[in-house]
């Protein structure tokens, strides 16, 4: 039986990896990525739940994807029926996958933005807010409260927005905002996630 390398060893060798769509009208193709540290594709079963969940609103939505990563959540909805999605990542090597991904699929809708999540959400100010977020940030991070905290800014999410949010099953939540309700929870494994709405 051969030895395979840790996930550490192989992100820092720059070893390459995909993430299959699981939905939509790129079904079946494969998204190309470098393992980085802290990039986590979300899983196709968590994928699958969570965009049946989001089916009823997809259809049309303006998407943000803060820790875009491999683009497995923000390519899937924009496959799915989304309008439009804004990737931010920082990584320089992850952010060029993701726009040669988007390059090869003809995603036109796709915004790759190259930068700090946190100082994104500090200084942006989009045309009209977003309908749905996701919110993924590496596990080993301390970024989703400063996150949660900046998504109040106005003008980022109107009433009825949907926020994806994916945690360690043992990470302690964030103080959420009371004007996020709680729609769906749920566990698989070592991963925790919800979908909260804007009320």
């Amino acid at each position: 039986m051969k030895n395979h390398p840790s996930t550490a060893t192989r992100a820092a060798k720059g070893a390459r990896s995909q993430v299959r769509i699981i939905g939509g009208r790129w079904r079946g193709r494969k998204l190309q990525f470098t393992e980085v540290a802290g990039l986590r594709p979300t899983g196709d079963r968590i994928r699958e739940t969570l965009f049946n969940w989001l089916t009823p609103w997809l259809g049309g939505a303006r998407c943000l994807d803060l820790f875009a990563g491999s683009g497995a959540l923000g390519i899937e909805a924009l496959s799915r029926g989304a309008a439009e999605v804004t990737l931010i990542e920082k990584h320089p090597q992850a952010a060029e996958n993701l726009r040669g991904n988007c390059v090869q699929l003809k995603a036109d809708d796709a915004r790759i933005i190259q930068a700090d999540t946190l100082v994104w959400l500090a200084n942006s100010s989009p045309d009209q807010p977003f309908d749905i977020v996701f919110l993924d940030p590496p596990f080993s991070s301390d970024l989703l409260q400063p996150c949660c905290e900046l998504m109040q800014k106005p003008g980022l999410l109107a009433t009825g927005s949907l926020i994806y949010l994916e945690t360690d099953r043992y990470q302690p939540l964030p103080e959420i905002s009371p004007t996020w309700e709680l729609l769906r929870e749920k566990t698989a494994g070592q991963v925790s996630y919800r979908l909260y709405r804007v009320s």
